[in-house]
């Protein structure tokens, strides 16, 4: 038989003096390694305050001359515990603060740092971030989640209508699927994200599309009247000229801020020909005018709007002139609302510099927005398209229900 030929017999004495020779090597080794262990025990014992972390790492430091915060986190994972203030392996420093503890204010102020970012945009990503690092694990804990963090928003600043209105739609926009009922949470989850996503970049979008859709209502020759400083105002305006279009733009000077500077500067850098008048000369200057544009802090269900301080006094001139009041406002600032008169609404307070001091028994109005409404409107140029002020609660209702 083949196991007992001699090949296989001299085959089987050399592996089995391979193993012996093995065996004895591991033994070798094992005497040795007790030997250090018990030696490296001894030392611990006399030398290492804190047994539970190797002495190693406590003496790593004298073999390099410095503590890293890796070998401080090596150390604390070799016993077990959490890294104390280092970052894990792999992981941003943001991202390990976040799960600790997510601050959706915090969020909302990190993205309120780009200049061009509106604040509702803001508050709508910062609403996304949410439910990224929500670590919720089931959808009625991550719906509460979401609706904490949208209330700590809107408490920021309780007088902000966009800021209000913007978070209101997410929930809205984002929650508004009843096939969510029907999946497993992960699947949910994710449709959760793909629709935060997409709100997001509806409204980052919105802004250029009104600008678009405004175009055909401005015509060569024309003499634009602006209040104030709006960034969709300024967008619709920068349009025009990139389309080579020739017009001139008389600014406002926007009391109490005196935003309208700032709008004069930037159309001047455009080679726009602009004019400042101040606040009090909209009637002297009506005549020349063919159009306002204004921007707005809210569009309500009326169809009218809240907007700075002053909008609601050029309305009133423009519209015993027949001159068209045009409103650029985006979706996410249509609002719940629906006041009845100037006091029917939260005050929003500015300090004013008269340049001179005020005596302490003169009252001084600080309110910087009014309420315009909606008769003395004209059209509203919106992400939607551009609807009459009428057509604004329809759309609310298709944005709500």
């Amino acid at each position: 038989m083949w196991w007992r030929s001699a090949s296989f017999i001299l085959d089987k004495q050399f592996q089995d003096e391979e193993k012996e020779q093995e065996v004895d090597l591991e033994s070798r080794r094992l005497t040795r390694l007790s030997l250090s262990n018990s030696t490296m025990a001894e030392t611990e014992t006399l030398q290492n305050p804190n047994p539970k972390i190797s002495a190693y790492y406590q003496t790593r430091a004298a073999h390099h001359g410095v503590v890293t915060s890796d070998w401080l986190a090596q150390a604390q994972a070799a016993v077990g515990r959490d890294p104390v203030e280092t970052t894990p392996l792999g992981a941003s420093k943001s991202a390990t603060d976040s799960s600790k503890s997510f601050s959706v204010i915090d969020e909302f102020n990190n993205w309120r740092k780009q200049p061009d970012l509106a604040e509702a945009v803001a508050a709508i990503r910062a609403l996304a971030s949410v439910i990224r690092s929500s670590e919720a694990t089931t959808m009625m804990e991550l719906e509460i989640e979401l609706k904490k963090a949208s209330d700590s928003l809107k408490s920021w600043d309780t007088t902000s209508i966009s800021l209000t209105a913007g978070c209101d739609l997410f929930m809205r926009y984002v929650t508004r699927t009843r096939a969510l009922e029907y999946e497993d949470f992960n699947s949910a989850k994710s449709r959760l994200m793909e629709r935060a996503e997409k709100f997001g970049e509806i409204s980052c979008k919105a802004r250029r599309i009104i600008a678009m859709v405004s175009q055909d209502f401005i015509f060569d020759g024309c003499t634009i009247l602006v209040h104030g400083f709006s960034r969709v105002v300024f967008e619709v305006l920068k349009t025009a000229a990139d389309n080579k279009k020739l017009f001139r733009v008389f600014c406002t000077e926007g009391r109490p801020d005196r935003t309208g500077l700032r709008l004069a500067n930037e159309l001047a850098k455009l080679d726009v020909p602009v004019k400042l008048l101040i606040d009090s000369a909209v009637a002297y200057s009506m005549d020349e005018v063919d159009m306002i544009f204004v921007g707005a802090d809210g569009v309500v269900e009326s169809g009218g709007i809240i907007n700075m301080m002053g909008t609601y006094q050029i309305a009133l001139v423009a519209h015993s002139m027949s001159k068209p009041v045009y409103v650029a406002a985006e979706s996410y600032k249509f609002a719940r609302l629906y006041p009845l008169d100037q006091k029917d609404m939260a005050p929003a307070l500015k300090p004013i510099d008269f340049g001179v001091p005020i005596p302490s028994r003169v009252e001084v109005e600080t309110s910087a927005r009014d309420y315009t409404p909606p008769q003395y409107l004209t059209l509203l140029f919106t992400d939607l398209g551009v609807l009459t002020p009428s057509v604004v609660s329809d759309e609310l209702i298709q944005l709500y229900l």
